[in-house]
């Protein structure tokens, strides 16, 4: 399972990488946070399912904007984990150009700008570290909210910056596990952490503590 989803992310990055991508960056700022939907297949469409992004948009993925010698990179935790991808590449793999935008942009409100610096050091101290396949905090690996959530807390002194829900793995419109998440989790051989703390790209999306500016 955990192998069709990665060779399904790769097949989109593909996909898209004949595309006219976007050309300008400008209004993006360091520290801005990526909102995207990946369309990964099934496993995507659940986490989709069980959040709702800003202004009811499905988001499955996010990241957030660095910049290194200067060009800008989203440190994003995806594939085998943390890294830097180019802007350009990341914005390709949604499908954006010229036209078409799909990625959502959110930034942290005026007076919590200053902890961005902190953040984005943490974050990128975190480059090679594995991706987080069970979606637990506090294991010394990275699932992409995660990633975000811890960069800010650090930056935040240790207190939460993002608000952490319970998980759920479940369909709303059943109360049964997604076919996705038992698969997932059986090949995994662990047992599925509902209702364990955690968040999501849509539950970032909604914070009161960011703004929407794209």
């Amino acid at each position: 399972m955990k192998a069709s989803i990665i060779s399904l992310l790769t097949i989109a990055l593909l996909a898209q990488a004949c595309r006219e991508p976007a050309s300008d960056y400008g209004h993006l700022r360091e520290g801005d946070l990526l909102f995207q939907d990946l369309d990964c297949g099934p496993m995507c469409d659940a986490i989709e399912t069980v959040t709702e992004g800003v202004d009811g948009k499905d988001f499955s993925h996010c990241a957030m904007v660095v910049e290194r010698n200067d060009s800008l990179f989203a440190i994003e935790a995806i594939g085998s984990g943390v890294q830097l991808t180019p802007i350009e590449k990341f914005y390709r793999r949604s499908g954006d150009t010229l036209e078409v935008k799909n990625i959502t942009v959110g930034r942290v409100k005026a007076e919590y700008t200053y902890l961005i610096p902190q953040a984005m050091r943490f974050a990128t101290q975190q480059v090679g570290q594995p991706y987080d396949d069970p979606f637990l905090l506090n294991n010394g690996r990275w699932y992409c909210s995660e990633l975000l959530y811890e960069s800010f807390k650090s930056a935040n002194g240790g207190e939460d910056f993002f608000e952490l829900f319970p998980m759920t793995f479940k369909d709303p419109g059943t109360n049964e596990f997604f076919p996705a998440w038992t698969d997932y989790y059986a090949e995994l051989g662990d047992s599925i952490p509902e209702g364990e703390p955690g968040l999501n790209p849509g539950s970032i999306s909604r914070s009161e503590r960011i703004e929407i500016i794209e």
